[in-house]
């Protein structure tokens, strides 16, 4: 019995201690057993998310920067106007020397196509289309404004061959022909005597440009000194004034033709040529006169070379036969006027 009683006291004394121990477990001082470094303090949510904002920026809203609205840096730059260099050449103001409005000046060659029958190339036609429909630029292939039957006799001189110039001026008096000469600086240096007879006979010297260089492929201010220095030339030497401008072997862009309008020059191109410009493969004359008369046209523009032989040669011939025809030969004051 007694034996009993003492099982009976020893399990009522564990089910206090055991009952007393739970209660203890819900101290404060126990929740130190939540830190993960024993320094007693709870990780926070804060702690947490900062460890996830350096791995994953773009997801979380914290990483967004304090403006949400992105800066339209396009806009902002295509409102900026281009900066315009202007630089002095001789007299005049060259606008724009550095081509910062970024007008083209992908070279362009000069096709005219082969008249017939009395009429364009439609190429001619489409040229002069062309340079009608660019802005604040002056340039003539073709007339075709005029209603009459008329032409307009060009010659290219870039150097003197065999006193041709001086045939062809003798041919141009006696027929009472006036024409227009486009003359390079070497020509007008070395030709004095000739230069100066054109001026005095009537005839138009024209600018072909200084050194006869390409212009698509030279910087606005160096076609602009091109221009220059034969003009002053013409008026130191001659006291003469150009206006009409020939680009070299015709290569021209919207650039050029921009920046020798801007300089008070007509540029003048043609409709009718062939070649003739090499002295060790001349045709006959006979060749030469069929070949420029049966091009004849209304509003023609014709190039000759004065350094052929069958040009100087046949050239009493072309005029005839233009006359024959009803040509009249006139000049580009006359076109301007």
């Amino acid at each position: 019995m007694a034996k009993k009683l003492i099982s009976i006291l020893t399990v009522l004394v564990c089910l206090c201690m055991v009952f007393v121990g739970c209660g203890t477990d819900k101290t404060p001082s126990d929740n130190n057993s939540l830190s993960s470094d024993n320094t007693g303090t709870k990780p926070t949510v804060s702690d947490t998310s900062s460890d996830l904002q350096s791995s994953e920026p773009a997801i979380l809203p914290e990483s967004k920067p304090e403006s949400s609205t992105p800066v339209n840096t396009s806009s902002v730059t295509s409102t900026v106007k281009p900066q315009l260099t202007n630089v002095t050449v001789g007299p005049y103001e060259i606008y724009d020397a550095l081509n910062s409005r970024g007008l083209s000046t992908t070279k362009s060659g000069f096709g005219f196509g082969v008249a017939k029958n009395g009429q364009p190339h439609s190429m001619s036609v489409n040229n002069q289309k062309r340079f009608d429909s660019m802005q604040n630029i002056e340039a003539l292939a073709l007339d075709t404004k005029s209603t009459d039957k008329r032409m307009y006799l060009t010659f290219d001189c870039g150097y003197e061959y065999k006193n041709l110039t001086a045939n062809i001026l003798d041919t141009l008096k006696e027929k009472q022909v006036k024409a227009a000469f486009f003359l390079t600086g070497d020509y007008v240096k070395k030709n004095h005597t000739l230069v100066k007879r054109m001026i005095d006979e009537g005839h138009i010297v024209g600018n072909h440009s200084w050194g006869h260089k390409s212009f698509p492929t030279i910087s606005r201010e160096k076609m602009a000194k091109e221009i220059w220095q034969l003009e002053d030339y013409l008026k130191t030497n001659f006291n003469y004034s150009s206006q009409y401008f020939r680009f070299p072997s015709g290569e021209h862009s919207e650039c050029a033709l921009e920046l020798v309008s801007s300089m008070g020059y007509k540029s003048i191109f043609w409709s009718s040529a062939y070649a003739d410009w090499d002295t060790s493969k001349q045709p006959t004359k006979e060749s030469a006169v069929n070949t420029v008369t049966s091009r004849y046209h209304s509003g023609a523009v014709i190039l000759l070379h004065a350094v052929s032989q069958a040009n100087a040669d046949g050239l009493a011939d072309m005029i005839d036969i233009a006359h024959q025809q009803g040509y009249v030969f006139k000049t580009l004051d006359e076109y301007y006027q």
